[in-house]
């Protein structure tokens, strides 16, 4: 979930705890039911499912835990959520897509518009602000350990296939097209890189500079609400912070 940057990093500290983990696992699961519902539960013939698989792993979610989640949404075929992306304004203008998992379309837009509307947003029509937005493959490598060569993984990633590769802080982000995002994370593990996520993003084309100091509190209590969501899958915006 990220506006890339500062929130990936906000993103990051939070997600340390077991409590954290433990719900984005939650999160992470309502996406298997709708993979496994749309491609079956076969990860070698359902590349959504893979990824997803991938993206728990990346968390630390034991595979014990993974293969119960795809069991009980495989046996359970009554268990169903439905996808629902809303699209909206932060303070000043911000651009804000939420994509959501939801057994209840009621509760969710009710939450996601209330979260607008306390922190100095407004919930807009689908199309409002999607336009400013292309959506790509992003890789994300976080160096802990301080190990990484910084001009070697450039190297390595434009020559795997990626588009462009940028650092902030001790994690990469490498981009890539939708098409191709499986093909360039696969070929990255080879040469031995950890990947800590890898999925399709919403990235802005053009940036919005919050400079008010409440401006700035409202939008990160609008993420964290969000974040807190367990119908909210994952958030893009164009805050440049």
């Amino acid at each position: 979930m990220s506006g890339h940057s500062k929130w990936n990093n906000i993103k990051h500290k939070k997600e340390k705890s077991d409590a954290a983990k433990a719900k984005i696992f939650t999160k992470i699961g309502k996406e298997m039911a709708v993979a496994i519902k749309a491609g079956g539960p076969d990860p070698n013939n359902n590349s959504k499912l893979r990824d997803l698989i991938a993206k728990a792993k990346a968390n630390n979610v034991p595979n014990d835990n993974i293969q119960r989640t795809i069991k009980k949404f495989t046996d359970n075929s009554d268990i169903n959520y439905e996808e629902i992306v809303y699209e909206g304004y932060g303070p000043s203008g911000v651009a804000i897509i939420v994509e959501t998992s939801t057994d209840n379309r009621n509760r969710t837009a009710g939450n996601v518009r209330a979260a607008f509307s306390k922190y100095g947003g407004n919930l807009g029509q689908n199309g409002c602000v999607g336009y400013l937005f292309e959506e790509k493959g992003v890789i994300t490598i976080v160096d802990e350990d301080e190990e990484i060569d910084e001009d070697k993984i450039m190297e390595d990633a434009l020559e795997c296939g990626a588009e462009d590769i940028r650092s902030d802080e001790g994690e990469y982000s490498i981009y890539t097209d939708p098409q191709d995002l499986d093909s360039v994370r696969d070929a990255i593990i080879a040469l031995g890189y950890k990947i800590n996520t890898a999925d399709l993003a919403k990235v802005p084309s053009t940036y919005v500079e919050l400079t008010s100091e409440d401006d700035i509190e409202n939008m990160e209590k609008m993420l964290d609400k969000f974040n807190e969501d367990d119908d909210v899958n994952a958030v893009f915006t164009n805050w440049d912070n």
